[in-house]
């Protein structure tokens, strides 16, 4: 790929994601509300300052929830195949969950499951 198909690449989609950003500005309904700039919590407005710190554990058991989830994800694939990969495969994701159990071990020795 020589250099100007790739400018002419780079300007074709400017143009279109510009043109499509434009189009969708003179298009899109418009509605001033000042209901749109409040914080919504759940239909109630809220008292005090909106902005509060959490507590940083409840942002860790999310974040373990994910990789758990997803590595779990990886198990459905390797069930799939595990006659074709045979003792390989086998090893391999005998390894794979001795990492995940030392994940877990290593969130609940941290304390990063309770809620406290």
């Amino acid at each position: 790929m020589d250099g100007n198909m790739l400018v002419t690449m780079f300007l074709v989609a400017f143009v279109l994601v510009g043109g499509a950003l434009v189009f969708s500005h003179f298009i899109a309904p418009k509605s001033v509300n000042y209901q749109k700039f409040e914080p919504y919590e759940c239909g109630i407005p809220t008292k005090g300052v909106s902005w509060l710190q959490f507590n940083v554990g409840y942002y860790l058991f999310a974040i373990l929830f994910l990789v758990f989830d997803v590595e779990t994800v990886f198990i459905y694939p390797w069930a799939v195949v595990m006659k074709e990969v045979g003792l390989v495969g086998y090893i391999e994701i005998l390894i794979f969950f001795v990492i995940l159990v030392l994940g877990l071990l290593y969130a609940w020795k941290k304390k990063a499951l309770t809620w406290a």
